[in-house]
């Protein structure tokens, strides 16, 4: 979804072409699986992050195509709607103080964005969900002006029948509304982690990045209000899951199978069964014309990029042109500060790493179905949820976190030969936000409970404490 296309008109033609370049390529796709072709060398790490554009009032300000104009930045690119952008970091061998030259790029790009912002009246702020945007901001006049967006808007709403979509998220509180566009989904930004994997462990550390999903959201839920309710700890999981509400082919439509997923299983043998799902399964959204491109997988990549699962398998080019596999993990939420995310990277790298490595296999120990729940029992009560894990005990999240997979991230951190100080100053960070239960979820509630409802006044607050640059842990209320 990041290239920009040229129309966003498509025709049946265009839908027969598209398709019979697809299969091509995913018959390609499948001889490099069974061939070996992808490029062996594994433990790259890089980041994107998503953030808002607000004005003095802390409301929901488009203008994304001047801010990005200004910036100038290859790292920027805009998101589904105008007020929304998107920073990336530049991938880095997961080695020596990585986390730091990582933290310090972000910091760096962070500051550069506040002072593009600056020069609108504007500013930068990142959270799961902004408190302040309301229903009325998300509508078509507020999508960011890219052919990609309106063509895929055009095809969710074709591919519906023109029935409305249905906002219904049972919380703390209920909410429920009705929507004619995809436009919900841009209340929703994330931190997504990526991690380009050896071929050879790649299934491995898929099905150790597919378990790990309910405790890394638990330790990172930033998201408790929406449109003024307070529901799930983690409300963008609901929220970007409904938002685009497409199905399968046909009859299928309105069916189990959704775009937005945690997914229907764990890998057996390649990730090919991700791609070959997606060739059965999911109706092509944008038939765009890339004959062009054929030979980097442009059409394989284009649709994969349209079906939006929490773990998402990713074919990519390295700089030589060498194919190469990734693993993208999007459930964790942006915010609440720079150093917060960078500990949230650390700490997945080391688990997934370590986790996928132990001699018994952990997708044979928790079955795929209870995997699922913890993270949707983790989205709704973050670290308060309690886990199923290995051989069916039930493990409070917190206990998890710091007596098994915190230690077990450390020493996986240690095996990629990530320096003694980076491990200790992140997964510090880490430690300390779950033995207090303080995540941004919880500051946000607490800061509420203390002086009201006024989601302005709580958006005030948490940019005030955001541009500190401290850990969440650490504010006050």
């Amino acid at each position: 979804m990041g290239e920009e296309i040229q129309s966003s008109q498509f025709t049946q033609q265009d839908h027969e072409r598209y398709r019979e370049y697809l299969l091509k390529e995913t018959d390609r796709l499948r001889r490099y699986f069974e061939t070996g072709r992808f490029e062996a060398h594994g433990g790259v790490a890089g980041f994107e992050l998503e953030a808002w554009l607000i004005d003095s009032l802390y409301r929901p300000v488009s203008g994304n195509d001047e801010f990005l104009s200004r910036f100038n930045n290859p790292l920027a690119s805009p998101e589904l709607a105008s007020f929304n952008i998107e920073v990336n970091g530049t991938p880095r061998q997961l080695e020596g103080h990585v986390f730091s030259a990582m933290h310090n790029e972000l910091n760096e790009t962070w500051q550069a964005c506040q002072q593009t912002a600056g020069q609108m009246d504007a500013r930068v702020v990142m959270t799961g969900i902004l408190p302040t945007v309301q229903n009325e901001d998300l509508n078509l006049a507020n999508m960011s002006r890219m052919e990609r967006y309106r063509a895929l808007n055009r095809e969710v709403v074709r591919t519906r029948r023109g029935k409305p979509i249905v906002l219904d998220i049972n919380g703390n509180e209920h909410l429920k509304l009705t929507h004619r566009d995809v436009m919900l989904e841009s209340a929703a930004t994330s931190f997504q982690i990526h991690l380009q994997m050896n071929p050879a462990e790649s299934v491995r550390l898929f099905n150790a990045s597919i378990v790990l999903s309910a405790p890394l959201l638990a330790m990172s839920a930033n998201s408790p209000y929406l449109f003024g309710k307070d529901l799930w700890d983690e409300t963008r999981i609901p929220l970007f899951e409904q938002s685009v509400p497409v199905g399968g082919f046909d009859g299928a439509k309105f069916g189990p199978i959704r775009r937005v997923t945690f997914g229907s299983g764990y890998v057996r043998h390649s990730l090919m069964e991700f791609f070959e799902e997606n060739l059965q399964h999911y109706p092509i959204l944008l038939p765009v014309n890339l004959e062009h491109e054929t030979q980097k997988f442009a059409h394989l990549r284009l649709h994969n990029g349209t079906i939006w699962r929490w773990n998402r398998p990713l074919v990519g080019f390295s700089d030589d042109g060498q194919v190469h596999l990734r693993l993208e993990q999007r459930v964790v939420p942006a915010g609440p500060t720079v150093v917060d995310e960078i500990a949230n990277a650390a700490f997945f790298y080391g688990a997934v790493i370590a986790l996928a490595e132990q001699e018994i296999p952990i997708e044979s120990q928790l079955e795929f179905d209870k995997a699922r729940d913890n993270f949707y029992k983790t989205a709704q009560l973050g670290l308060r949820a309690t886990t199923c894990w290995a051989n069916d005990k039930q493990v409070p999240v917190r206990e998890l976190i710091l007596k098994h997979l915190l230690p077990l991230s450390k020493l996986g951190l240690e095996r990629l030969g990530v320096s003694n100080s980076d491990i200790r100053q992140y997964l510090d960070i880490i430690q300390q936000r779950v033995e207090s239960g303080a995540n941004g979820a919880t500051w946000q509630r607490a800061w509420v409970k203390r002086h009201g409802r006024d989601m302005t006044d709580l958006a005030a607050a948490y940019v005030e404490r955001q541009q500190t640059g401290e850990p969440v842990h650490t504010w006050t209320v």
